[in-house]
């Protein structure tokens, strides 16, 4: 918006930036936080070495939050590392996820005639091209169900479970009845991220993910935009139903639009289910990734008799989030019963031993309606992905609300007779 010539007042009732999503460090923070009021043990090292995210999520090298730094040239304020595997869950034991055609000739998740087809399958997803019907071998991109289309090239449900879980990163099987061409696209995001840069198509932030809000503060900033942390929000004053402004400590922020997280706006959403997160604490790397320092581990549903999978999220040391020698694994998952914890189990047991856990269960809420009448536009609250596919779209959503057109990515280049003093730099 600031890039765009709008006026913009960013208030925030927390001390940091980033609000849920945010990275608490020291580690006493943490602890705190958790209420674990005996802090953390010596073994830990220095408080100050740990950068903990509340929410982790990985960026897919090509994909939309990656697209959105790079055009707005946020990545000049951070530095980024390659997650080191991606891995998936089969009959209580981890495999590297094959995504190009030689790793799955090489993989031990499928059979000898398994691999060959699901190389086929591979190759076909790489050359189609939506607007070239000579690549559709037979496919309607607008009609063919993604069942059919495994069907087509007889893959049995093993590889279906982690090409639709890992590969194009559905969190539910609801994506097999509808039409292939997304499941498609999203299978190629994955191997044109991989392709980047080899190990995992994911990137992590050095210092952890509050560095993200920090880059776009500072970019917002340039082109003029205001900060405020710890200013509490007393009241969203409306008239005529449409936002007027916004009370805090006494004085009013006169506004035109509105943009807000569901915290500040209970009345405006409902509750649209829970998610678990629990962060674990390693003295070492996780069993069966090759030692790995990053990597992303996932269950598929059907592997443990679920509705939804469960993630798992490792980074350590090496990403200046953690002392020498520690790991931080987050295991998450959409809540579907009365015993959340025991949900997460399957994942849990792939860490053991864990020196230190925090459980989170959170309520995801999203918004009751579009926002066009009274100009309060409010985000959903984070999901179970370790991704920033779902949070990017939801940013776009809000953007086209706002503004009545798409959000261009090329519109949002940094003009190039910007500089604000940043001539010589």
């Amino acid at each position: 918006m600031s890039v765009n010539g709008k006026k913009v007042l960013h208030m925030d009732r927390n001390p940091y930036y980033g609000g849920e999503s945010s990275s608490i460090t020291p580690l006493e923070e943490l602890y705190k936080r958790f209420q674990l009021l005996e802090g953390p043990p010596e073994a830990m090292g220095r408080g100050r070495d740990w950068n903990v995210d509340l929410i982790p999520k990985f960026l897919m090298a090509n994909g939309q939050l990656v697209k959105m730094l790079l055009y707005t040239e946020v990545t000049r304020y951070l530095d980024f590392k390659v997650v080191e595997g991606s891995f998936v869950y089969k009959g209580g034991k981890i495999y590297k996820v094959p995504s190009t055609e030689t790793e799955a000739l090489a993989s031990n998740l499928m059979g000898m005639f398994e691999k060959r087809r699901f190389r086929k399958f591979l190759v076909f997803v790489a050359n189609f091209d939506e607007n070239d019907p000579k690549t559709f071998e037979g496919v309607d991109p607008q009609s063919t169900s993604m069942r059919d289309v495994y069907r087509k090239f007889d893959l049995g449900q093993d590889v279906i479970d982690f090409t639709g879980h890992a590969l194009a990163l559905y969190r539910t099987d609801d994506y097999l009845d509808q039409p292939c061409l997304e499941t498609i696209n999203r299978i190629k995001l994955y191997s044109e991220s991989l392709a980047r840069y080899g190990k995992s198509p994911y990137l992590y932030p050095l210092y952890g993910l509050g560095e993200l809000p920090q880059g776009f503060a500072r970019l917002s900033a340039i082109y003029g935009g205001t900060y405020m942390l710890n200013k509490p929000v007393d009241d969203i004053i409306m008239e005529n139903g449409k936002v007027v402004g916004v009370k805090s400590e006494g004085e009013v922020a006169r506004c035109k639009q509105l943009i807000c997280d569901p915290s500040y706006v209970p009345d405006r959403v409902r509750k649209a289910g829970q998610v678990i997160r629990i962060i674990c604490i390693l003295s070492h790397p996780i069993k069966n990734t090759n030692d790995a320092n990053s990597c992303q581990i996932i269950i598929p549903q059907n592997q443990v008799n679920r509705k939804s999978d469960i993630y798992v999220c490792m980074i350590s040391y090496a990403h200046n989030v953690a002392a020498q020698g520690k790991y931080i694994a987050i295991a998450s998952t959409t809540v579907e019963t009365a015993e959340p914890e025991k949900e997460v189990e399957p994942a849990l047991e792939l860490l053991e031993p864990i020196d230190q856990k925090f459980v989170a269960i959170s309520d995801l809420y999203e918004p009751v309606d579009d926002g066009s009448e009274s100009q309060v536009f409010c985000s959903c609250s984070y999901d179970a992905t370790t991704h920033f596919e779902t949070t990017c779209n939801d940013i776009k959503d809000i953007y086209k609300r706002m503004v009545g057109s798409a959000f261009d990515f090329e519109n949002m280049k940094r003009k190039q007779n910007d500089v604000f003093g940043e001539a010589d730099q």
